[in-house]
């Protein structure tokens, strides 16, 4: 069964963007490939108890569960030693990943306070599109009163575009809800 996004992408957005950019090969037309959210925990490096709960929470968030970083140097000045755990991440695709862009465009990102629209700057130049959150909160998932420390996450989404301005109009077609320069 196919997902929403899915259905979106197939109905939507490979007819406007076949006929924007004129591909003449289906497998030309760009597509979302993976998301990648990453979660900084460097305040829980002495604290096992709260990296748990961290990664619990990534885990109810992206349905899977997140791969611990480590640091691979030690920096004296932040008290860091090599091989502490500082992060977390988890790497969607497929299913889960649709199912997650759906949830973050249809349900997550109206949950922000004074929200706007996400930024249209922060394309990389190869097509990929980095989006930050500054509270876990936004997602349904997330139950308010057990949540111990309001955390922030990054959200690198990966496409198959060449160009900034292809990625942009796919997630703008998917429904990303870029703020109006």
């Amino acid at each position: 069964m196919a997902t929403r996004l899915k259905e979106k992408y197939l109905a939507e957005a490979v007819p406007a963007l076949q006929q924007k950019f004129g591909y003449k090969n289906p497998m030309e037309i760009p597509r979302l490939e993976k998301v990648i959210i990453n979660m900084g925990l460097g305040d829980t490096k002495d604290n096992a108890k709260a990296l748990e709960v961290a990664v619990e929470e990534l885990t109810q968030i992206a349905g899977q569960k997140p791969l611990v970083t480590k640091a691979k140097k030690s920096i004296a000045n932040f008290k860091l030693r090599e091989g502490m755990n500082i992060g977390a991440k988890v790497t969607l695709r497929g299913t889960r990943m649709e199912e997650f862009v759906d949830k973050l465009i249809s349900i997550a990102l109206p949950r922000v306070r004074d929200f706007r629209g996400v930024s249209t700057k922060a394309f990389d130049g190869r097509g990929n599109y980095a989006l930050g959150v500054r509270e876990q909160l936004i997602f349904p998932e997330i139950n308010y009163d057990k949540v111990e420390k309001i955390r922030g996450m990054e959200m690198i989404f990966v496409t198959t575009a060449k160009t900034d301005e292809e990625a942009k109009e796919l997630l703008s077609l998917l429904g990303m809800p870029f703020a109006q320069q």
